[in-house]
């Protein structure tokens, strides 16, 4: 009776082990499939220009710090009456809510710029997907309506970012021309140079930040690009 009673337990219990590991495999293969899902959609490649017919120039100011030079850089674009985009951190519009709130209210696009100025080619998807979102969610307040451009910090994104910013609704955005503005000895001649150098103005995206220099560079940069017959405006304006 006792021999039975254990080769019925022993039955049992390889049964339950056997239930336990088929659940366990079914579980792996649907997480894995899950992840492989996530990281097989394919997303947009980053846009670095707009229509080459456009009769816009977007200017693009990455903005995580330069507080202390806005201001000029704001006067500059209200006098000459030209809305440009303002590619924004999260941590940035949280220290200083009325320079992002004056920005809104002179009527210049909100992009997201993340949350946080990192190396998104160093995040994973959940990570892209956070800085991404809660930037996002700190903007609208000030904007009242829905972002829908990301640039990435430092142009640094891998395929995670695309993916978070394209199921987040985002066009994730990168340049055409770079003022380089923030590297040493970026003096205002040397950033028109950089700028004026290139070919092919229309529709182009131009990187810049505020610095110093920048702002001093700004009017003589939007003077050229009139005397070319372009106008220069915002990176939904050279998207259309």
């Amino acid at each position: 009776m006792i021999v039975v009673i254990n080769k019925k337990i022993a039955i049992f219990v390889i049964i339950a082990v056997v239930l336990v590991l088929i659940a366990g495999f079914i579980f792996l293969g649907r997480t894995k499939a899950k992840v492989a899902s996530s990281y097989n959609v394919v997303a947009p490649e980053p846009i670095r220009r707009g229509n080459e017919d456009s009769k816009y120039i977007a200017f693009a100011c990455n903005v995580d710090w330069g507080n202390e030079v806005l201001p000029d850089i704001l006067k500059t674009l209200n006098d000459e009456k030209i809305k440009i985009t303002f590619f924004v951190t999260g941590r940035w519009a949280e220290k200083f809510p009325d320079l992002m709130q004056q920005i809104v209210d002179n009527g210049h696009e909100i992009g997201s710029h993340g949350y946080q100025h990192l190396n998104y080619e160093t995040l994973s998807l959940e990570q892209n997907t956070e800085q991404i979102r809660k930037a996002g969610e700190i903007l609208s307040k000030h904007t009242k309506k829905e972002i829908t451009l990301f640039a990435p910090p430092s142009g640094a994104y891998n395929k995670n970012t695309l993916i978070a910013s394209e199921k987040l609704g985002y066009k994730t955005i990168l340049w055409t021309m770079d003022t380089i503005d923030w590297r040493a000895g970026s003096t205002k001649d040397v950033i028109i140079d950089r700028i004026l150098s290139k070919d092919g103005f229309s529709g182009a995206i131009v990187l810049m930040h505020p610095m110093p220099e920048t702002a001093k560079a700004l009017p003589v940069l939007i003077e050229s690009m009139h005397e070319k017959g372009l106008k220069v405006g915002t990176v939904s304006d050279v998207l259309k």
